[in-house]
């Protein structure tokens, strides 16, 4: 079950972006071939992001894209709810525009990246950076989302 919220009001959040953020959670729990838990995702502004990226990570600027996974009393990563995505909508657009692609590819790519870093991928060095975009884009190919080409949302 994938929860969304939507915490801004500077770009419209429509109902086919909340179903291919949907769809990509979805697409990455098979293409990890993992049984669906819950996954929380919060749409928000650059200005939230700054403050939740400064908060949680100490860095003090905006970014696309947040990752927090869940883990239980244990310190293992919780049976029942993979952790909470935070996508501003805002530097999806942005960043759109800047690689001249679609706004929904955008929103898959961020979807698809953050939910590898809940499922424990990093991309630190470079042969576990090669795996997780490597896998972003097989994600994103499932969805129908290659680069030059554009899902029908």
């Amino acid at each position: 079950m994938t929860d969304i919220t939507n915490n801004q009001n500077k770009i419209e959040f429509t109902k086919e972006f909340e179903q291919l953020i949907n769809d990509t959670v979805k697409a990455s729990f098979q293409y990890e071939n993992v049984p669906e838990i819950s996954v929380s995702v919060l749409i928000c502004d650059d200005e939230e992001i700054h403050e939740l990226n400064r908060q949680y990570r100490d860095i003090d600027r905006p970014t696309d894209v947040l990752s927090f996974p869940m883990y239980d009393d244990e310190g293992n990563l919780d049976p029942d709810e993979l952790g909470d995505i935070v996508i501003s909508l805002e530097r999806a657009k942005l960043q759109s525009e800047e690689y001249g692609h679609s706004i929904e590819r955008e929103l898959a790519f961020l979807t698809a990246h953050s939910m590898l870093h809940l499922f424990g991928y990093d991309h630190l060095e470079e042969d576990e950076q090669k795996e997780m975009f490597y896998k972003q884009e097989e994600i994103l190919r499932k969805l129908g989302l290659t680069r030059g080409e554009e899902r029908n949302v």
